[in-house]
């Protein structure tokens, strides 16, 4: 019995509207869906009827069971089909089954034997049965051999076992296959090639040369064989969402223009799907609206000016528009590749200095605030790898203060810290407010995406982005790695 921890209580697009019946026989002709269920030694209790939404499970309806533990699940609205389960009062999950498009059926079970289940009325249920039945005899077998295999003793036996798993494996996927060719339209032959992953064959010979990335070209070609991403049945599955993630993990490049080229391709698939798409267009953005790894903020921009800037926020709140809509402004100006915007302060003397005027193979440019207690640690830090490295590299750091209401506690800051060597600027309040006097739509802060401090940059010799969002020390790597090139 698995426990379900975690349940959403809001399904988005898929709220259903609670109609339950325990008694009820018959079902009028224009409802959605009834599944009668009789689910002993439950009675007079309520029962969940669940599904997953990707890699988290959701409530799709309930029922109270009478006194004879009988009860109905039913709606005006159809499920969307895929891989349900019935969970207990106590929020565990009994047992699987299917939903098709046939959604009137009756199941019969007992928790004092949950592997003898009836279920008529839907013929999908029986090929899943029967399915999950046998080929979980094979899992058990094959179970057996590995066990045996870790304790064999000599190489003989060894060999033997290994030959044994590998037939035995044959079997399994033999089945499947004869299972999908049997039965090419039903919903199990639909998770059997969703949950399918292509094996890699062996190393090719090219031209007298072994050809060692044709593998891996091959079961990136051949992932998403069978499936549409515009079929809402790929999210009442748990293993599709597992399934993406792992193909963004191992099979596609962490480039940007790598990335950008996968999600554009599923999105615009997926456009016809009422729940999958949704699913994915946020998914993706949540995933690099802060990304893991450099760069890919760039995917979160395309995301943004592609889908959401065309239209497609019909599930999203005024508040969540407004959200989107300033951190794809904020990251428009400060790309990797493009050149830094325009930054025009004041020194310590009130001396005017352009940051594009500055003369340098590289420069590091750290926006930080004197009052900010991360910064007061990361600075000096910086200042020390400055001092041991990165100033024999002639790397110019560009310190920019963005509290004008604290001069003199910046000026202290720079004076015990011994930064004088550092060029040390602010953006004055007159500045400031001159800029949005004129009307403009950009600020230091959203130019160059300062929304936590310290925030840092490293520039080129022609003042191009090349690195951002890394820690001091991989800042240090990076550099040392490309001042070598």
């Amino acid at each position: 019995m698995k426990q379900l921890f975690f349940i959403l209580f809001i399904l988005p697009t898929c709220l259903f509207a609670q109609t339950n019946k325990p008694n009820s026989k018959t079902a009028p002709a224009n409802l959605g869906h009834q599944i009668q269920i009789t689910l002993k030694p439950y009675q007079d209790t309520k029962i969940y009827l669940g599904t997953n939404y990707g890699n988290a499970r959701a409530f799709a309806d309930s029922c109270v069971l009478n006194n004879k533990s009988e009860g109905v699940f039913e709606s005006k609205q159809k499920l969307t089909p895929g891989i349900y389960f019935v969970v207990s009062p106590k929020m565990s999950i009994l047992f699987d089954f299917i939903v098709d498009d046939n959604q009137h059926f009756k199941i019969v079970a007992d928790t004092l034997d949950l592997k003898n289940i009836t279920i008529t009325g839907s013929n999908e249920n029986i090929l899943f049965q029967n399915y999950s039945k046998s080929i979980n005899d094979l899992f058990v077998q094959l179970g057996e051999i590995e066990k045996n295999f870790k304790g064999a003793t000599t190489a003989k036996d060894s060999a033997s076992l290994k030959e044994a798993y590998i037939n035995k494996d044959k079997e399994i996927k033999q089945k499947r296959k004869s299972f999908i060719q049997a039965n090419p339209n039903s919903m199990m032959s639909f998770l059997l090639n969703t949950m399918e992953l292509p094996e890699a064959p062996s190393i090719p010979i090219v031209n007298g040369k072994a050809d060692s990335l044709y593998p891996f070209r091959y079961v990136k070609n051949h992932y998403w064989d069978n499936v549409v991403f515009n079929d809402n049945r790929l999210l009442r599955t748990p293993f599709f969402e597992k399934k993406l993630d792992d193909y963004f993990k191992n099979y596609v490049s962490r480039e940007p223009d790598s990335v950008i080229e996968e999600i554009q391709y599923m999105l615009t698939v997926a456009k016809t799907g009422k729940e999958i798409y949704p699913f994915l267009l946020f998914k993706f953005t949540n995933k690099y609206i802060s990304p893991e790894f450099m760069g890919q903020d760039k995917v979160f921009l395309h995301i943004y000016q592609n889908f959401f800037a065309k239209g497609d926020t019909v599930l999203l709140t005024e508040a969540s528009k407004k959200s989107l809509r300033d951190r794809a402004y904020s990251l428009m100006a400060n790309q990797l590749g493009l050149p830094a915007p325009i930054l025009v302060l004041n020194d310590v003397n009130d001396k005017r200095f352009a940051l594009h005027n500055i003369k340098a193979p590289f420069t590091f440019v750290a926006f930080w605030d004197p009052t900010c207690s991360h910064c007061k640690v990361e600075i000096p830090k910086l200042d020390s790898i400055y001092k041991a490295s990165w100033k024999a590299l002639d790397v110019k750091v560009v310190s920019v203060n963005i509290n004008f209401k604290e001069i003199t506690a910046w000026k202290n800051f720079i004076k015990e810290h011994h930064l004088e060597e550092w060029i040390n600027g602010y953006q004055t309040e007159e500045d400031l407010n001159l800029e949005i006097k004129e009307g403009k739509p950009t600020t230091i802060r959203q130019l160059y995406d300062v929304y936590k401090t310290p925030t840092f940059y490293l520039l080129d010799k022609n003042k191009k982005i090349i690195a951002k969002n890394l820690s001091i020390e991989q800042f240090n790597d990076f550099l040392q790695s490309t001042s070598k090139k």
